[in-house]
């Protein structure tokens, strides 16, 4: 029998920080900020600019050393950032209303309606029952799979999708008390819909923006196979290579499988009979929601309607709490009770993150770490292009990536200018480096949907994301040596 788990909606505590920790953090992120800001900013940095950077500090320690509550970390920049004379509270409270929020309340709706019904459950059983019990193939299953998923879907989408059946699949598989594998899983799933993105131009932002400005910038188009034939193979070795590195390194997961716990699983999936009413519809809802994720341009021109994937989100949810399953006795697919068991906190940590990338791009200092790099112009072009995609990294892991391409892209064309090499050569890794944040919770929507478990903490992906962002630097380094130049 599956044990009790913890989804999306359904979060559950891992080993809660000693009190020690919690005490050194607080402090060693209140002193580091406390003395940034009395002290003057660098040499052609704005004022601005190197407030938020003190803010930037304080954040990231908070969180990593989960000195207060993750969320309420998230929701420093509306206290401060007014007080450091950055923003007006309205702008940097806006955030918080991002359309992102609602993808993830509607998402997590439609997880919390999966819970009730028992259908996640069945679903993870299905799974297992094609995959076996052997942990390192459940990881590389579902990595390969959400990868696939988000090379044409969103990867917020696409993670909340897949966050419920993984959950589940955990749940079953792993022993009472174990944390290496529910963890790997989950961070195989974060890590699948943020890489499988950069495959296609519509994958991710920064790889249209890159399209983009290549056209308008150099009149050079770039096809969708011409990108595939550099995203495609850097997607797939660098999931390969995180698959390794969750299952082989980080967590050592066992590579035998368990016949009796495989028969146990198909026992429990016929035990399960046919499918309830409740299940058919939260289903019914599930595939119609994917389905707009993944069709919606062609859908938004046929339709004169402006779809959104939050508006998606938000109508999945409002048809689960609209659609009666016992009519009579006026049980719906999802009642508001049932949002007790929502993740509020994550939404709060996700606006705490659109807040501060907002104030790190409008500041100026996105900008100054761009303009540091023109001194990589005397290195070889393909050091140079490394080094600025390291830098986009960093900046890509407290503001989003899109943001992030949409400020380097442009600086990397002038430095290419300044470097006498092609400007794809340098934009190119841009792009690519602007996804690959693994390390924070608040990086990516993925990294957060799947924090939001609570299965895991802030040093888990922090120790498991700076070994693969590590590896991705090496991959677009050997990329940019080799392929980038040949296709691009």
């Amino acid at each position: 029998m599956p044990r009790p788990h913890a989804t999306a909606a359904h979060p559950t505590s891992p080993r809660a920080p000693s009190a020690a920790r919690r005490l050194i953090g607080l402090l060693s992120g209140a002193v580091a900020a406390g003395a940034m800001l009395v002290a003057p900013a660098p040499e052609a940095m704005p004022a601005e600019a190197w407030r938020v950077a003190a803010l930037v500090i304080l954040m990231a320690t908070w969180w990593v050393w989960e000195a207060v509550p993750i969320a309420a970390t998230a929701l420093a920049p509306i206290a401060l950032l007014p007080m450091l004379g950055v923003m007006e509270v309205a702008d940097a409270a806006a955030p918080y209303a991002n359309p992102l929020i609602f993808l993830f309340l509607g998402g997590f709706c439609i997880a919390v309606a999966m819970e009730r019904w028992n259908l996640h459950r069945r679903a993870a059983l299905h799974v297992l029952a094609l995959v076996g019990s052997r942990q390192d193939r459940i990881v590389g299953g579902f990595m390969l799979a959400t990868a696939a998923l988000s090379m044409w879907v969103s990867n917020t989408a696409t993670a909340t999708m897949m966050l419920p059946i993984a959950a589940t699949v955990s749940a079953a598989v792993a022993a009472p008390g174990e944390r290496r594998f529910p963890v790997a899983l989950l961070l195989g799933v974060a890590y699948g819909a943020n890489i499988g993105g950069m495959a296609t131009l519509i994958g991710t932002p920064p790889n249209a923006l890159f399209a983009g400005y290549m056209r308008e910038a150099y009149g050079i188009d770039v096809g969708f196979g011409q990108w595939m034939l550099v995203g495609l193979p850097f997607a797939a070795l660098l999931l390969v290579l995180g698959w390794l590195l969750l299952t082989r390194a980080v967590f050592r997961l066992p590579r035998r499988g368990e016949p009796a716990a495989e028969a146990e699983m198909r026992r429990e999936l016929a035990a399960l009979g046919p499918m309830t009413r409740g299940e058919r519809i939260v289903l019914a809802v599930f595939v119609a929601t994917a389905a707009l994720w993944v069709l919606r341009p062609f859908v938004a021109a046929l339709l004169p309607v402006d779809l959104s994937d939050a508006g998606i989100a938000v109508l999945a949810a409002l048809t689960l709490f609209s659609v009666p399953v016992h009519p009579r006795r006026s049980v719906f697919a999802l009642d508001w009770s049932d949002t007790a068991r929502l993740p509020w906190g994550v939404l709060l940590l996700v606006g705490g993150g659109l807040s501060l990338g907002a104030a790190v791009e409008s500041s100026g200092l996105s900008a100054w770490v761009a303009g540091a790099l023109q001194p990589l112009s005397a290195l070889p072009p393909w050091v140079a292009a490394t080094a600025i995609g390291a830098a986009v990294m960093v900046i890509s892991h407290v503001t989003s990536n899109t943001a992030t391409a949409a400020t380097f892209l442009p600086l990397a064309g002038s430095f290419a200018i300044l470097a006498g090499v092609d400007a794809a050569m340098v934009t190119a890794p841009v792009a690519l480096a602007a996804g690959c944040a693994f390390m924070m919770p608040v990086a990516t929507p993925p990294n957060a949907i799947v924090f939001a478990t609570g299965q895991m903490t802030v040093m888990d992906m922090v120790r498991a994301g700076a070994l693969l962002n590590l590896l991705a630097l090496a991959l677009l380094a050997a990329m940019t040596a080799t392929l980038i130049p040949l296709v691009l």
